[in-house]
């Protein structure tokens, strides 16, 4: 239980901003490892983002309280995988060759790709939980953080890590972990599923699986593998996909 606590904890450093005690013990082993708790990051960010659009919905417009949910959960993340985006926008639209697209990736700065791209993307998460009932809001924002989160899970246990150095601060999980590590991870990220009509958990699904197969041959073509900034692009491009599949739900039954 003291291990699986640790682990955990990693996961927590790892993934958010939430502070964790000093002393923790670490090693690229554990860390590695953490990746099963990789979606239930999510039940705790999404969690965060629906209480605070839930409280502030009664003191703001509607508008005002996605927003600052949004905030939230960038701020809880440390805008993690938002950072991630905008490297690989980034580096797949301004590279040209394997070893280019890595450079760019690897630069701290944010270039023009990546500054519309996470503009569009943000974009698109507010517009999209703007168009959903007010009462569904909290439950779509702790789906799609959990869910999305298990789909980059799916590229490490199916895909090589592209960098050869050990420079990228993702390189400790860019290992696949135990048959056990995904079967949690895949409980943590298919278990909110269930608070959601049926037949659009089914399809979305799907269509998630379909994006994760797409993305992963795309980045094989170009980088032979993924990298850390891969993996939080996709994490956002499902999110942003999950919201507008509950548009496209929500008006089908409208």
């Amino acid at each position: 239980m003291r291990k699986q606590l640790h682990i955990f904890l990693n996961a927590i450093m790892f993934y958010t901003r939430i502070p964790v005690p000093k002393n923790l013990p670490y090693s690229d082993e554990i860390l590695n490892r953490s990746t099963r708790y990789f979606p239930f990051i999510g039940w705790i960010v999404g969690g965060i983002g629906a209480a605070v659009f839930y409280g502030l919905q009664f003191v703001f417009p509607a508008e005002l309280a996605v927003l600052l949910s949004m905030l939230a959960t960038i701020f809880v993340t440390g805008a993690f995988h938002e950072d991630g985006f905008a490297d690989f926008c980034d580096g797949f639209g301004g590279g040209y060759t394997r070893e280019r697209i890595l450079t760019i990736m690897k630069d701290s700065r944010i270039g023009t790709y990546g500054s519309i791209g996470l503009i569009g993307m943000l974009a698109t998460k507010y517009i999209s939980l703007n168009s959903l009932d007010v009462a569904g809001i909290p439950v779509v924002l702790f789906i799609g953080h959990s869910l999305s989160r298990l789909m980059p899970i799916l590229i490490i246990y199916t895909s090589e890590y592209s960098r050869e150095d050990a420079t990228s601060k993702t390189k400790p999980i860019g290992k696949k972990g135990k048959g056990l590590d995904f079967g949690l991870a895949s409980i943590f990220g298919i278990l909110p599923l269930i608070i959601i009509p049926g037949e659009f958990a089914f399809s979305i699904i799907l269509v998630l699986l379909l994006t994760t197969f797409v993305f992963r041959g795309y980045m094989i073509r170009k980088l032979g593998g993924y990298t850390g900034d891969c993996l939080g692009a996709l994490q956002q491009i499902v999110e942003v996909e999950f919201y507008l599949g509950f548009v496209v739900f929500q008006t089908i039954q409208a």
